[in-house]
């Protein structure tokens, strides 16, 4: 009798450990996580990622997060080599193969990508030593835990796949944060999205007329968003005009019919965020008639006092984000 009760006891504690390990955090915890698709254009946190991946299997692109002609060239090489189709475009099937599963001790090229990585999507100061040394292994558990993984500090595939996908926050150096909307830091965006973003507003802070007043972008993990439609996907951004007194970033908002209107070095802005995202900007709203006749923005109503800017992937889940 004794036994058949410490049986069903053994029973219930097996039956009660597989309930908990089956409700454990799924793989891919941060809703609709994917591995980013980047090609000619692109720039910023991710593609900087690729260009060391590429690096840890013998390619030898820049490390500069600038996806230019070389870079094209190694994602090709790379493609080839491993028998992949040959697109010069890195997609899903493209990152599996770079991924390389790290812990405590690795070092190299894949080391760096993670560390830089878990700089941008986290907010954090690590070295970018190429040594997976203590403080990375507790940034990478950090990671798991705010994205609802299993914690174990090793990066493999789940963990690359989150982290990619995570989106970055800005350098404010060249950027001021406005909050028409009133949703706070809500300035995160794709890797992509932020890297072209900072050089844009680094290209026009360079011509002495100030920097560029940032709206919103997007929530850290996307989501809706107060007083916007979109800005769900980390690829939307709004953007204030340039004034003439360069009063953007202290002073009210303001249309393209305000004396105070500079179409000048809103045109200067404009031109900025295209050439610096080659072939990546999908489309910017802004009512400037002169603009639009320009060819540099669309007419799209209530758009009259920012730019909103939609900047586009070759591959996405979501057409309205593919180029």
């Amino acid at each position: 009798m004794f036994a058949r009760v410490l049986g069903r006891a053994a029973l219930a504690l097996l039956v009660t450990t597989l309930a908990l390990v089956s409700t454990a955090a799924p793989a891919a915890a941060l809703p609709g996580a994917f591995l980013p698709a980047l090609g000619a254009g692109n720039r910023g946190a991710d593609v900087l990622a690729l260009q060391q991946l590429l690096r840890q299997h013998g390619q030898s692109p820049p490390a500069d997060g600038v996806y230019a002609a070389s870079t094209t060239t190694a994602v090709r090489a790379f493609q080839q080599a491993k028998g992949l189709a040959v697109d010069g475009i890195a997609g899903p099937v493209t990152w599996g193969a770079l991924l390389v599963t790290l812990r405590q001790g690795a070092t190299g090229p894949a080391v760096s990508a993670l560390q830089a990585q878990l700089n941008a999507k986290r907010r954090l100061s690590l070295p970018v030593s190429g040594s997976f040394d203590a403080a990375t292994r507790s940034a990478v558990l950090a990671f798991q835990q705010h994205a609802g993984l299993g914690a174990d500090g090793v990066a493999g595939p789940d963990t690359w796949r989150n982290l990619l996908w995570h989106y970055d926050y800005p350098d404010l150096a060249a950027l001021c944060d406005q909050d028409p909307d009133g949703n706070g830091t809500a300035n995160w965006g794709t890797g992509a999205t932020i890297g072209q973003l900072e050089a844009a507003a680094r290209s026009f802070a360079g011509t002495g007329q100030g920097k560029v007043p940032l709206g919103d972008v997007s929530k850290e993990h996307g989501g809706d968003i107060a007083g916007h439609a979109s800005h769900e996907a980390g690829m939307d951004v709004d953007l204030w005009p340039i004034r003439a007194d360069r009063a953007q970033c202290t002073a009210g908002r303001i249309t393209w019919r305000d004396p105070a209107y500079d179409r000048a070095a809103t045109r200067t802005l404009v031109r900025a965020l295209r050439s610096t995202a080659a072939g990546r900007v999908k489309l910017i709203f802004f009512n400037d008639p002169e603009l639009i006749r320009e060819g540099l923005t669309t007419r799209y109503d209530n758009h009259d006092n920012h730019l909103h800017i939609r900047y586009c992937a070759p591959v996405h889940p979501n057409p309205l984000y593919a180029c």
